[in-house]
């Protein structure tokens, strides 16, 4: 990708290309639904506002907590956690995440020494390397980098698991554009002065207090997640160590050819005065005329429109009209460009037209590039000011002429226009062209406005002398990677993105003009003596590129055959672009350039993970560099995940009030608590107002407290192939009542494992092992298998799923109840035999949840009564392939329990509760579901809340008639438990709603416009809700005529 900015007004894709008819629908109806829901947010706000006077009705409770517990232990950081205490009665993630990490990171299980000799050991079950995307330094995390390291920390605890020798390097970025621009904020808020009051080095001296003050907070941050780094390896890359690994390859690239000097166009933050990356510019998409705030600016700036004006040909009474949709940039034009083939203009070819605002003469010329169906088939070519324009003036040797400075004003020789600010001339221009008689119109245009995302201010094509990396080989070789299979990108539709980026491939501009980052190692060389020819600061031959000023001073003596004496050096003042250093991050961490022992094992490393959206900007530098300088790809595989937004779809914004610190879900917070954070922020006073009220309308009661265990499971549960997350709370909160259902049955079994006995995972069926045990450690081996099929395929939602099934479905719901009679009447051999299921499950069970889940599976692993000596779950082996599995076992479970949901069910139609038990009967046509309930008759008993359960092909009467299958029937005897006439009429009002539902969707669906105007997902929801509806309308008609028998 190139870092030259686009002037394609077409929007286009994540992969560069223009977007279809279909996906700008697709989008516009995205937009719409996202406009929708805005102003029904709006409407809202607006409503509570003009209610603000009336009194506050007060929340309900939804349910009642009891108070959270809190480890009160005096025990000291870095010493393990005192288990000494009984459980607390309900899972509390302050109690539970005390302690630990403290105690891991002293006992180095995170490093990749732990258990072996040395680092360079064999080890049969291989190795496995990954190092951070280093979060910018700029503050506090939020959701995205928690996402990023839930995924990141559950494939690192898992290889850990599987015995590899792991490594996981942390680190942060400096953030060059970033970071400055926050600390240029916060000292003019708190001190009214600018960076260059302060001047060059004290600046920096201030930024550095700043990061020590912030640096600490995002690697507190990391450690809250629970993220298993090795924290004797972190790396800041502004740290000694990197800043010569960035020194060294600069040279060395200068030195093969692939870093020149050259002056082209970049995108240029006329606010920063510095050239960005693409990465830094949003492409904001406008559909027609819109008016933008642009910094700088009382008035808002009219963009989404195309002006047309004339030019008048030379010597003659013809025009030639040419639309732009950047006026202002006419006095930089140099030339008129028209399609050789377009019959309209032949007979002006080799003509001048004639500039109104200066002497100038611009010529008509012919290239390919016009597009004769567009407009008038006529461009206005300014090459110093647009990409595409640029690259007609090389083709034609036309005149390259700048009319804006780096600060956005006009320069030049153009009258009463020169010293304007850029769209202060675009308005002056109009008003002057519409005198000249030279205005033709205006139209709508849908057209991407390139926006700087750091200054929000319109980003500006400029010529610029920088520094280039070449990219064409590196984009090659990056290339046949991919194609040969040796560098794997998963999900493999992200490599037709790496394709298109490779294929089209430009020069990376690295200049930066900025104080804070690496600066340049290029010296700019005059000489004392006058009447040696000095060179401009364009010419390249007059820089010299070296690791040092006394190493600059030899070379440049060496090539213009001077005395070092007369040489005087200036460094170039620019720094490079941040993701040059970030580039280098896979193997300067590791002390590249120095051969050392790290280098040596843990280069390449294994896997890179990170988000889709810097697959080019920070993935293709780190394969370029990787390959250029140690001739080796830097990693084997690229996954790459989704991107975080809000419940809505709304990209997260600081200005919307949606960015959400990880701490927040973690810790919980209220709501005055976030308004508080946004005044701390580097918001203004109206985003400020705005997103308080997106804080409110979002989370009226504040966020709950969450607890890191529940944010991470979840992150790793919303991953699927999709591009985005829509991430809501309340799903967390959901997965923090998971923890507690884990909590209370794992406390539940340690209630019976009384006494000294220990326990391993080593298990063998016996006559005394009920059904259920067999069934549990069946799917227990299902279980296994999946997470690690899930696991080896980066397949996180269904490791999640996984293992959420099985603590929920299959232990909670199904045999911890099972047990209880075993537990409360069964023989001693029997509770053994149950116990030892029990440890398995719990055991293996913990295991498999603690990639996802830290923190509760160490806490409750502590407590079990283990036999081996594992010092923690951390380096416990991961759970394996098993020969418990038994499908047929399986599906005999799976039709119990299939009767029991439908017993429960009807019992819920009739409002029965739990501790009422009802008598069922079963009927069977067919010996094989007969024999299968008879086989598993206690356990329907005791999941289906039943007092017996009978075999009788005549049951009583006052029964309901339940269908399991074809062949099987439970009646299911309610005489005598429920007041019928009551029950009816609970159902009968319940029929009435449904049917009312009944009516007005199929009446929706009938209307004559339904299957056009109707979103295909609406309608897919409604069809289902009506199918829905209408099951249960049967079901309750049967319910009722059941009762009237009674």
């Amino acid at each position: 990708m190139p870092e030259e900015l686009s002037s394609a007004e077409t929007p286009t894709g994540e992969d560069g290309q223009p977007k279809t008819a279909k996906q700008l629908e697709k989008e516009a109806k995205k937009a719409e639904k996202l406009a929708k829901l805005q102003a029904k947010l709006d409407k809202k706000a607006a409503a509570a506002s003009a209610a603000g006077d009336k009194k506050e009705k007060p929340e309900k409770r939804t349910k009642e907590t009891k108070e959270a517990a809190i480890y009160t232990a005096n025990t000291a950081p870095g010493e393990k956690k005192d288990l000494s205490g009984a459980l607390p009665d309900a899972y509390s993630p302050r109690y539970v995440e005390a302690q630990w990490y403290s105690w891991w990171e002293k006992q180095g299980f995170f490093t990749p020494e732990y258990g072996r000799d040395s680092i360079d050991a064999p080890n049969p079950n291989g190795k496995f390397i990954m190092v951070i995307p280093p979060p910018n330094v700029t503050g506090s995390l939020h959701l995205g980098h928690a996402l990023t390291n839930a995924i990141e920390d559950a494939i690192t605890r898992y290889n850990r698991m599987k015995g590899r020798t792991t490594l996981w390097v942390p680190g942060c970025d400096h953030a060059g554009i970033a970071t400055q621009v926050v600390v240029e904020k916060l000292l003019w808020r708190e001190e009214r002065l600018s960076r260059h009051d302060l001047g060059r080095e004290k600046f920096i001296e201030r930024i550095w207090n700043w990061r020590r003050e912030k640096g600490g907070r995002i690697y507190d941050q990391l450690k809250a997640l629970g993220s298993s780094y090795d924290w004797t390896r972190v790396n800041f890359t502004m740290d000694p160590k990197l800043c010569r690994a960035v020194t060294e390859a600069f040279v060395r690239l200068h030195e093969k050819g692939a870093i020149y000097r050259s002056s082209r166009l970049v995108n240029w933050s006329c606010t920063l005065r510095s050239a960005i990356s693409d990465i830094e510019v949003d492409k904001v998409e406008l559909t027609g005329r819109t008016f933008l705030a642009i910094p700088g600016y009382e008035e808002k700036v009219e963009f989404g429109v195309l002006v047309k004006f004339a030019y008048k040909v030379e010597g003659s009474d013809e025009e030639i009209i040419v639309a732009t949709t950047r006026i202002e940039t006419m006095l930089g034009d140099t030339a008129v460009a028209v399609h050789p083939q377009d019959e309209r203009y032949k007979h002006l070819h080799g003509k001048h037209v004639v500039h109104p605002f200066c002497d100038r003469r611009l010529p008509i010329v012919c290239d390919e590039f016009v597009d004769m169906n567009f407009g008038t088939g006529a461009v206005k070519i300014t090459p110093a000011h647009d990409p595409n324009d640029y690259e007609v003036g090389k083709r034609c040797n036309l005149p390259f002429i700048t009319i804006i400075n780096d600060d956005g004003f006009i320069v030049g020789d153009y009258g009463e226009f020169t010293g304007l600010k850029r769209f202060d001339c675009r308005k002056r221009l109009l008003e002057k062209l519409k005198q000249l008689g030279l205005y033709r119109e205006t139209l709508n245009n849908a057209m991407v406005v390139p926006i700087c995302s750091r200054s929000k201010d319109v980003v500006e094509p400029l010529i610029k002398p920088q520094w280039y990396v070449s990219c064409a080989d590196m984009a090659a070789s990056a290339t046949e990677a991919v194609r040969s299979g040796e560098l794997k990108i998963l999900p493999e539709h992200h490599t037709k993105t790496w394709y298109h980026w490779m294929d089209g491939i430009r020069d990376w501009c690295v200049s930066r003009q900025l104080w804070w980052g690496h600066r340049i190692p290029a010296y700019h060389v005059t000489f004392k003596d006058a009447s040696i020819k000095a060179g401009t600061p364009d010419a390249e031959e007059y820089w010299i590129v070296a690791r040092s000023e006394q190493e600059a001073l030899i070379k440049a003596a060496a090539r213009f055959g001077v005395n070092a004496s007369e040489i005087v050096l200036h460094q170039d003042e620019d720094v490079l672009d941040t993701w040059f250093s970030s580039g280098l991050f896979p193997f300067s961490v590791f002390g590249w350039p120095d051969n050392t022992a790290d280098l040596q094992a843990f280069y390449p490393t294994s896997l890179l993970e990170t988000g889709h959206d810097i697959l080019f900007f920070w993935v293709a530098r780190m394969v370029f560099f990787g390959q250029k300088l140690l001739g080796k790809l830097p990693f084997k595989e690229v996954y790459l995940h989704p991107m975080v937004r809000d419940a809505h779809g709304r990209k997260m914004s600081k200005s919307l009030g949606n960015v959400i610190d990880p701490m927040d879900v973690i810790c919980g917070i209220s709501l005055e608590g976030l308004h508080e954070q946004l005044v701390g922020s580097n918001l203004d006073p109206r985003e400020i107002e705005m997103a308080k009220l997106g804080q409110k309308q979002d989370y009226p009661q504040g966020i709950p407290e969450c607890g890191s265990d529940a944010l991470r499971f979840a992150l790793c549960a919303y991953i699927t192939q999709a591009r985005d997350i829509n991430l809501d709370i309340n799903r967390v909160q959901g997965y923090r009542f998971f923890c507690n259902k884990i909590w209370n049955a794992t406390k539940f079994a340690l209630l019976y494992f009384t006494g000294k006995e220990r326990y391993n995972t080593q298990i063998t069926l016996d006559d005394e092992s009920n059904r259920m045990d067999a069934w549990i450690l069946s799917r227990l081996a299902a279980t296994i298998d999946a997470c690690n099929t899930g696991f080896e395929a980066y397949d996180f939602a269904a490791v999640t799923s996984a293992c959420y099934a099985f603590w929920l479905y299959d232990v909670c719901d199904v045999y911890l109840e099972c047990l209880k009679p075993i537990f409360l009447s069964g023989s001693q051999e029997q509770q053994a035999a149950a116990r030892r299921t029990l440890y398995v499950c719990l055991d293996y069970g913990l295991r498999l949840l603690s990639p996802f889940m830290p923190f509760i599976t160490e806490e409750l692993f502590q407590r079990l009564p283990r036999a081996d000596n594992t010092p923690s779950i951390c380096v416990s082996s991961y759970p394996t392939n098993t020969s418990w599995r038994s499908a047929q076992i399986e599906t005999d479970v799976e039709f119990v329990q299939k009767a029991a949901r439908i017993i429960r069910s009807a019992r819920s139609d009739y409002n029965l509760p739990n501790k009422t038990k009802t008598e069922a009967f079963i009927v069977c046509t067919d010996a094989a579901p007969n024999d299968i309930l008879k086989r598993y008759v206690s356990e329907l008993s005791t999941i289906a809340y039943c007092s017996t359960v009978t075999f009788d092909s005549q049951p009583p009467a006052g029964c309901a008639i339940l269908t399991v299958s074809v062949q099987c029937e439970v009646h299911l005897l309610l005489k005598g438990l429920i007041e019928a006439d009551k029950e009816i009429a609970k159902l009968q009002n319940k029929r009435d709603q449904l049917e009312q539902t009944v009516s007005k969707l199929s009446a929706a669906i009938q209307a004559p416009d339904y299957a056009t105007k109707v979103p295909t997902g609406v309608q897919s929801a409604n069809e289902t809700k009506l199918t829905e509806s209408r099951t249960e309308i049967e079901r309750i008609a049967a319910a009722i005529e059941t009762l009237k028998l009674l």
